[in-house]
């Protein structure tokens, strides 16, 4: 018999897709004949039913293992289904397109509809990239940021890019809001 793990609204980390949400609901699945439910699966409002192996809970000061999940960002390429390769040579990889998978099991992540990739190639072909060279990058930032702190002289223009780089990373890990995005005129 199954027992209900987690609760409505309780915030959790889903390790599958390396990411924070609340629990928006809790499905038991009934069995006639049995006093309570076989299994219970957990909606997280990330398209599919986590079962409770999958999920951590909060804890305070507890951050999940972010290098970790980040570890398996990947640029993959795929089939072009609306051109063919001599239909796309313009484009940089003809005959294909971008895809950042966050998932060991090659599925998550980041993909481009055809039409926005058909209008720019070479902007997405950057943008893809940067998205799955984003996890070294932000490494990279954590790093400088507690190469400075630990430092006992530092260059003041290193002090300030490594105070920029805790920004991104405090926007990142969720400790301060994102900046709101600059309005442009008209």
């Amino acid at each position: 018999m199954a027992k209900a793990v987690f609760h409505r609204h309780q915030r959790v980390y889903v390790e599958p897709v390396g990411t924070w949400a609340s629990i928006e609901k809790v499905n038991p699945v009934w069995v006639k004949g049995f006093d309570e439910p076989v299994r219970v699966t957990y909606d997280c409002g990330l398209g599919r039913d986590f079962a409770a192996e999958e999920l951590r809970p909060e804890t305070e000061g507890a951050q999940p293992d972010r290098e970790n999940a980040m570890s398996h960002w990947r640029l993959m390429r795929a089939r072009n289904k609306w051109q063919t390769a001599e239909e796309s040579r313009h484009h940089p990889f003809p005959g294909t397109y971008p895809v950042v998978v966050t998932d060991v099991n090659d599925w998550g992540g980041w993909r481009v509809p055809g039409a926005e990739y058909e209008r720019d190639p070479n902007l997405i072909e950057m943008q893809a990239r940067l998205i799955a060279s984003a996890p070294a990058l932000l490494k990279l930032a954590r790093d400088l940021h507690s190469h400075v702190r630990h430092a006992t002289e530092a260059d003041d223009d290193l002090v300030v890019l490594a105070r920029r780089a805790d920004q991104i990373r405090q926007i990142v890990d969720g400790d301060t809001a994102a900046p709101a995005p600059k309005m442009q005129a008209l």
